[in-house]
């Protein structure tokens, strides 16, 4: 059990505040991907990296909002009947025991809508509404396909029934990744961004941009690292997670917020620069023309 990782000695206002947190996030049942200290961190990082073309394309669109502003739009609209219809659009669900390729995915789901998104901002007959509503969905959806837990089982919701406890508290494997492991790594927005920004210059207008490798990259550490415990267990459940699926855990959430805003940065540069072809669903590689 978590809870004995830490004696009331050194229980601290900020293990308290995380307590807190758990509780309420566990009243709510399914939320969002990373949450806004995530989706908000990975939009400013973003920002940052982005060529002055697309900075100036994008300020257009959105009216200069940040794309740390408009990055956790898709998730508020979910309180609304009228967007119930794009609950889907947040995850694939993949059965951990399979390969990729192996599997046959017929709804809506985070790849197409990134597809659709793009496809929509490259168009010139989609008017500046479509383009903003595509492109918030957009930056939300990068943002999602980088959770882990957002390519989970669909049995089990993506993680979202798997109930366990921590700190005292019960909670759900999906929140645990959305949210709790974000606090838990001390970050904050915007505090964390130069922690966790990447180091190099603005993202190149004439790169390839693969979608594919996120999408697998994100389901293998779904099926190993965040369904299974450290000794190679799936996780069920009632169980409690020890302090080495954390210390694990840990750095692969930071290193798939660092890895998200990079390749939102790099996608918006090269939608911005007009020359994007986006190939069949099967590769899914966008590339200049």
């Amino acid at each position: 059990m978590w809870l004995s990782l830490f004696t009331y000695k050194n229980v601290t206002m900020r293990k308290l505040l995380l307590i807190l947190s758990i509780i309420i996030l566990s009243s709510f049942g399914e939320i969002a991907a990373w949450g806004k200290i995530g989706h908000r961190t990975i939009g400013e990082i973003a920002q940052r990296q982005l060529s002055l073309t697309a900075e100036q394309r994008i300020n257009e669109i959105l009216n200069g909002q940040s794309l740390a502003v408009v990055s956790t739009w898709a998730d508020e609209m979910r309180s609304n009947p009228e967007f119930d219809n794009f609950s889907k659009w947040h995850y694939i669900n993949l059965p951990i025991d399979k390969e990729y390729d192996e599997i046959e995915v017929k709804q809506e789901n985070v790849i197409m809508i990134i597809d659709r998104a793009v496809a929509i901002l490259k168009s010139p007959s989609a008017d500046k509404k479509m383009k903003s509503f595509y492109l918030k969905y957009l930056v939300h959806m990068v943002g999602d396909l980088h959770q882990p837990l957002h390519t989970g089982r669909e049995e089990d919701w993506g993680g979202n029934k798997i109930k366990i406890t921590g700190f005292g508290a019960p909670t759900n494997l999906h929140s645990l990744w959305d949210v709790i492991l974000v606090n838990q790594a001390g970050l904050s927005y915007p505090a964390s961004i130069n922690r966790l920004k990447p180091k190099g210059p603005r993202a190149p207008a004439t790169d390839s941009v693969q979608i594919m490798p996120w999408l697998q990259h994100s389901f293998e550490l779904a099926r190993t690292t965040a369904y299974r415990h450290t000794n190679g267990q799936l996780i069920v459940s009632g169980d409690g997670l020890n302090a080495a699926y954390i210390a694990r855990a840990l750095p692969m959430v930071e290193g798939q917020l660092t890895s998200a805003a990079h390749h939102l940065a790099s996608l918006l540069t090269q939608v911005a620069n007009g020359r994007l072809t986006v190939d069949t669903m099967d590769s899914l590689v966008f590339k200049p023309e």
